[in-house]
């Protein structure tokens, strides 16, 4: 194989898919009526690079990665999003209809996961979310 074709074959490899459209709808920041949406991102820079699952609520979600999100739609009120296992990270969100929510999840890894939560501006959230990818919930 000469060697263009094999740096060919080797950047095709390293380019990123195209967005679902899910992900492209959830990047159009929309408040839905009578709900409210809760962004969660793990922004890519982020202390660690392990996997960390969370709850929200009694929901147990796929893990989270540096660069990734879930977008929620949710009734008004309060809503708490964790760790899972021995993560003891924690926040209870109180959410008004018509509106949205950022939260930022951060990781370390001590021999432990330990996520925290934080809510952050909307500029700060849209900013960390465009440059994420969507996690499908189960």
């Amino acid at each position: 194989m000469s060697r263009a074709l094999v740096l060919a074959i080797l950047l095709a490899g390293c380019t990123p898919l195209p967005p679902t459209p899910q992900d492209v709808q959830a990047k159009q920041f929309e408040a839905v009526p009578d709900k409210a949406v809760i962004y969660v991102v793990r922004d890519s820079l982020d202390f660690s690079d392990v996997a960390a699952q969370i709850y929200v609520g009694e929901n147990l979600l796929p893990a989270t990665y540096p660069g990734t999100y879930y977008r929620w739609v949710v009734p008004p009120g309060r809503h708490t999003i964790s760790g899972y296992g021995q993560d003891s990270g924690k926040i209870t969100v109180e959410v008004q209809q018509g509106r949205i929510y950022f939260v930022q999840q951060r990781v370390t890894y001590l021999r432990v996961i330990s996520s925290s939560f934080e809510i952050v501006s909307e500029a700060q959230g849209r900013a960390a979310v465009l440059r994420s990818v969507l996690l499908a919930a189960p």
